[in-house]
């Protein structure tokens, strides 16, 4: 095994064990507890405890031990694939999770592919019209775009498609107590609540994907070969889609695996404008109860998920482009 794979190898543990240190604190740091939490009415939770069920719980939750050995425990936990019974859901932390992975993890995938496929053409329509007014207009809109907050092009799609055109659902993954006729009906109630999320996730992204194309583009298109395609007389649409973006997609296709890791926070804040039952609506409803197991449970996942992505990532560069190894 040579050294730069020692070293990346080593970097991703080191990384991992910081996000589970930071995991492992960031709970705990926030005020009360899971179980005076609950306790309390203002919070709306039935769940009432006396001081001595509230000790019997933190007993067994391992919550009365001193720091280091909660820290310990919980590394020894995680580390062998155990991450906790949840204090509020009352089930395997695991079991709660996979529940619901399916839900972010569909939305990730499928947005990041239509906001990297429409914006890698978009970039490099701009890039072959470069200082024209359409590549002015659309460099503006995707940077004007990519400063805007996910959440508040979130809350503007909802209100447009869902509130004033009532063209989608509001809110939810699925219509509450709908009795299906077949497989495929249940399959269009999906996708009719699945749009929008959807779409505002892969809105969101798409600049990231307009900027890397145009960049990329651009710089092919001063090559020597593209000059020979332009005296050839060739059709722009082969120019730009054939020899240009095909020569550009290595830095298109390293974007689409980082952006698969980065776009699960934007996935966290849009599943809680549109109530979409992911791991974003899950870790809210987790810090709201205080809900140390879980919250923690969802980070780890997360944080798998994000550096799994970067390390395909990096392989996927250095098998495009062996100077990378």
């Amino acid at each position: 095994m040579n050294k730069p794979i020692i070293g990346k190898a080593l970097e991703y543990i080191i990384t991992f064990f910081i996000i589970l240190t930071l995991n492992f604190m960031v709970p705990r740091l926030m005020p009360g507890d899971p179980f005076t939490f609950l306790s309390n009415d203002e919070v709306g939770v039935s769940f009432t405890f006396t001081e001595e069920e509230i000790k019997k719980y933190k007993d067994y939750y391992g919550l009365n031990k001193p720091i280091t050995t909660q820290y310990v425990d919980y590394l020894k936990n995680t580390l062998s694939g155990y991450l906790g019974y949840s204090i509020f859901y009352n089930d395997e932390v695991l079991n709660i999770i996979t529940e619901r992975i399916t839900w972010t993890i569909s939305l990730v995938f499928i947005s990041t592919l239509i906001s990297a496929f429409s914006g890698s053409l978009l970039g490099s329509i701009s890039a072959y019209y470069r200082h024209r007014k359409i590549d002015k207009v659309l460099y503006f809109f995707f940077v004007s775009i990519s400063q805007i907050p996910p959440f508040l092009i979130g809350l503007l799609i909802l209100y447009y498609f869902g509130a004033y055109l009532k063209l989608f659902p509001l809110s939810g993954g699925i219509t509450p107590f709908m009795e299906y006729n077949s497989y495929w009906h249940k399959i269009i109630d999906l996708a009719y609540h699945f749009i929008l999320p959807a779409l505002t996730l892969s809105f969101v992204n798409i600049g990231n994907f307009y900027l890397v194309s145009r960049n990329s583009v651009i710089e092919i298109l001063s090559k020597d070969y593209i000059t020979t395609a332009k005296a050839k007389a060739l059709k722009k649409r082969r120019i730009v889609f054939v020899h240009a973006l095909r020569n550009a997609i290595f830095p298109i296709v390293t974007r689409i695996f980082l952006s698969f890791g980065t776009v699960i926070g934007g996935a966290v804040l849009i599943e809680n404008v549109f109530n979409y039952p992911g791991l974003g609506l899950l870790m809210k409803e987790a810090v709201f109860y205080r809900d140390y197991p879980l919250i923690q449970g969802i980070f780890t996942i997360m944080a798998l998920f994000v550096l799994t992505m970067n390390l395909l990532s990096d392989l996927i560069n250095k098998k495009l482009d062996p100077r990378l190894s």
